[in-house]
């Protein structure tokens, strides 16, 4: 569902509408321009844990930075690291646990602050501190913002005004 929202694939039937237009006649750039994607795999690229966030907004003040860090529940994590932001995150953030990269990777959908948020799984990796923090994070964030949020989580999807379900490809 997210990446047809992206526009990685295009439905083989039928069409995908934002704001009542169909997104295949949307410039792909403006399109990712109001969409925050985050998969349930962080990518992290070689660099600075402050790199890695900053990919999502790369002319953010450092306040920006610490806010959406914030928000991802992130700063005990930077507080504990030898150089804070500033800290090498390894090859593909191998010196990072699951739960550390998807919190990067939240921070990065803060920090991009889309009025388009499309989640999958962005709790998966979490324990249930961090779990609650990020959803209640996102609950203040959510206020002119349509979020689509993924998750095999009862306690993910219970911050969520509507559920669907998806099965053998049909929406319910």
């Amino acid at each position: 569902l997210c990446k047809l929202f992206m526009r990685f694939w295009d439905p083989s039937d039928g069409c995908i509408r934002v704001s009542g237009q169909d997104i295949r006649g949307v410039n792909t750039g403006s399109l990712r321009a109001i969409e925050g994607y985050m998969t349930q795999e962080t990518h992290l690229f070689s660099g600075t844990v402050g790199d890695n966030i900053a990919l999502a907004k790369p002319d953010a003040a450092p306040e920006e930075l610490m806010e959406a860090c914030e928000k991802a529940s992130l700063t005990g994590l930077i507080a504990r690291l030898p150089q804070g932001l500033d800290t090498p995150v390894g090859e593909l953030g191998d010196t990072l646990s699951g739960g550390e990269r998807q919190r990067i990777g939240l921070a990065r959908m803060f920090l991009h602050d889309a009025p388009f948020v499309l989640l999958d799984e962005p709790t998966s990796n979490l324990d249930s501190l961090n779990e609650a923090a990020v959803l209640r994070a996102l609950l203040d964030a959510r206020e002119g913002k349509t979020v689509v949020l993924v998750s095999h989580r009862a306690s993910t999807a219970a911050i969520c005004d509507a559920s669907y379900t998806v099965e053998r490809g049909r929406l319910s």
